[in-house]
């Protein structure tokens, strides 16, 4: 009988240093929570890059997946099982994507996201420095959406810390850049452990007297609601404020849906691809999207990827207006 008080009482120790535990770990999170506001300048320059409006530009969009989604992993946040790849592999994809944007530095614009700066999943690297570093000839732009101390899913093998976000390289300096914060957030406690998603822009003056605005941005990609329409109704809402100025406006990235009517011209089997593309009057007539059709920029991550059975779209892409 005393075995079993013995017993019963190092079940309740345990349970109360697990909730402990567990209260303890929310009550930080609340505290450490980052919070940005709505705009946060990231950079101004009195001596702005001045882009001639008769210029032809060349753009780059890539989410690189902090270097750790290659063609070996799966992931769970996507129904997937794991959470890192191999630090060797970690190394060698990040070498490779440095050197295949080094290779094609001679772009005017790089968009750039999941680029981490002090993650467990990436082995606290600091991919953005470590890239800024080579593109000698750009200039870089940072803006944090991921800033959270310890992510705890999933329980057998946390995620841990990430500190990531988005980037902007480009050829002129910018007069300014500003972080803008999408709205929408899941509910307590998840919140506290998601993405606070935004889009940088980039102001440029042009010669014609107007500008150019360089819109960087990666949409929510778990959220198939309210989320989702909530934060493409306030960047149509800004695209549009800029448009009504007559500015010239390039949007690019990872937006997590489909060009409007969008129609593959490879294999694609992902199941929900209509009910994820942007409605054909998201902006007004005149408006362009600028996708390569026959090469795919997304794949399901429930598995490794197989090139023959893996479901491919493209949610990589941008949309522009450089007419009126």
């Amino acid at each position: 009988m005393k075995i079993l008080k013995k017993i019963f009482k190092v079940i309740i120790i345990l349970i109360v240093i697990g909730l402990a535990g567990f209260v303890g770990m929310i009550i930080y999170a609340l505290i450490s929570d980052y919070t940005p506001e709505e705009k946060s300048t990231i950079s101004v320059n009195e001596s702005p890059t001045v882009v001639n409006d008769t210029s032809e530009l060349t753009l780059m969009t890539w989410n690189i997946g902090y270097c750790g989604l290659d063609r070996d992993m799966d992931f769970f946040y996507d129904g997937g099982t794991k959470v890192f790849t191999p630090k060797e592999k970690c190394i060698e994809n990040q070498a490779a994507v440095e050197n295949f944007l080094m290779l094609n530095d001679s772009i005017d614009f790089l968009f750039i996201q999941e680029i981490d700066k002090a993650s467990k999943r990436s082995y606290r690297i600091n991919q953005y420095d470590s890239l800024a570093g080579k593109l000698e000839s750009m200039k870089g732009f940072f803006a944090k959406n991921y800033d959270v101390f310890f992510v705890p899913l999933p329980p057998a093998s946390p995620m841990g810390q990430v500190l990531s976000g988005l980037s902007t390289f480009s050829k002129g300096q910018p007069s300014v850049s500003i972080r803008y914060s999408f709205p929408g957030e899941y509910g307590f406690p998840k919140q506290l452990f998601m993405l606070d998603r935004c889009f940088l822009v980039n102001r440029y003056p042009l010669t014609n007297g107007r500008e150019l605005i360089i819109i960087n941005t990666h949409n929510e990609a778990f959220d198939k609601g309210n989320i989702r329409k909530a934060q493409m109704a306030y960047l149509r809402e800004f695209i549009l404020s800029e448009y009504n100025k007559n500015n010239y406006i390039i949007t690019g990235g990872d937006w997590n849906q489909t060009p409007p009517a969008f129609r593959p011209a490879f294999a694609s089997n992902v199941p929900d691809t209509a009910n994820l593309a942007i409605p054909e009057d998201f902006l007004p007539s005149g408006w362009k999207w600028l996708f390569d059709n026959t090469n795919p920029s997304e794949r399901e991550v429930v598995k490794a990827y197989d090139a023959s059975v893996t479901p491919t779209t493209i949610y990589d892409f941008f949309s522009y207006i450089t007419e009126y």
